[in-house]
């Protein structure tokens, strides 16, 4: 076992004093799922995990999610939830009972599978992917999960998925003495990162982010650092004023907006999501919509061909370009 100084991330990420900052970071997500969660559509998929409470905020939102589980939960945790016999899509009411029912008639159904073999989902049958808690990166043939995701959701459908960032990567490696293998980290196409108690993760930088879900047929549309405000800074503000933590993730939303987007913190990958900042980094992605040509009767063409006019300045007739659907 690693000994983590205090400053390290391995500090962050354990069960130390900072439990003030923990506190913070869970409301963070929770105000990023709601920022997120689709406006149409209904079915959820969840692949978080055990330790994510993504799946019961959605299914409290209205909506309704599957929950993939990688293994059975104790006792208590099988009374608090339902679980399912076999793998089912949940159903959804009817929009009038939505519409008269309050936000939490969503409905949440686990079940327990292999979140990288979602066989028992059809093909385009769910409207948004949640992969928090680091899911492809505890997954380290990635493009296999990335590639179910994309197979699962329907033209549209979206994802939001948090992985461990490069910085983390980096940090664990220094802090057992990896040199060599930092030296190499820059060329490097795979991160994976041992940790001291034996876990193995992959870590992303937003190129390799990008690339990943490209190459499953997704569009990213931005990507950005979990929480950009520091750990200590956080701790030191919510030891002194506990309220402040809401005006915390207000300011850290509004940080985290500028940081993503198309126009983002130029590095290379035109998504956003500055790498030197932050111990995970979340992306947006979503399946694109396929355009199908509108079928003409013969001769349609001819009659709607216009009129020839004088060219007007600056005119090269030449169409508008299609919008993007996002």
């Amino acid at each position: 076992m690693v000994a983590a100084s205090t400053t390290s991330p391995l500090t962050v990420l354990g069960s130390g004093s900072l439990t003030a900052y923990w506190r913070f970071q869970r409301a963070v997500v929770a105000a990023q799922l709601r920022a997120w969660l689709p406006p149409r559509g209904r079915i959820l998929v969840d692949i978080s995990g055990p330790q994510s409470s993504v799946a019961a905020q959605a299914a409290a939102a209205g909506y309704a999610v599957l929950q993939v589980m990688p293994r059975l939960p104790a006792a208590a945790e099988r009374r608090a939830g339902r679980w399912a016999a076999r793998p089912e899509m949940p159903r959804i009411p009817p929009a009038r009972s939505v519409q008269r029912r309050r936000a939490s008639s969503g409905r949440l159904v686990r079940v327990v599978a292999d979140y990288a073999n979602l066989a028992f989902l059809a093909d385009g049958s769910v409207d948004g992917v949640i992969a928090d808690d680091g899911a492809l990166s505890r997954h380290l043939m990635a493009e296999d999960v990335a590639a179910e995701i994309a197979r699962v959701l329907r033209p549209g459908g979206q994802l939001l998925a948090c992985v461990d960032s490069l910085v983390l990567g980096m940090s664990i490696l220094a802090e057992q003495h990896h040199w060599a293998e930092l030296t190499d980290l820059p060329q490097a196409e795979v991160v994976l990162v041992p940790w001291p108690d034996g876990r193995i993760t992959r870590c992303f930088g937003p190129e390799q982010l990008v690339d990943l879900l490209n190459e499953a047929g997704l569009e990213v549309s931005w990507i950005r650092p979990r929480t950009l405000l520091s750990p200590s800074m956080v701790d030191h503000v919510l030891r002194r004023d506990p309220s402040a933590i809401m005006r915390l993730v207000r300011a850290e939303l509004a940080a985290g907006a500028q940081d993503a987007g198309l126009a983002g913190a130029g590095n290379g990958t035109g998504n956003g999501g500055n790498e030197s900042f932050g111990i995970y980094l979340l992306a947006a992605a979503h399946k694109p919509v396929a355009r199908t040509p509108v079928a003409r009767r013969p001769g349609a063409a001819r009659a709607r061909r216009p009129r020839a006019r004088p060219s007007m300045p600056g005119a090269d007739g030449s169409a508008a370009a299609p919008q993007a659907v996002g």
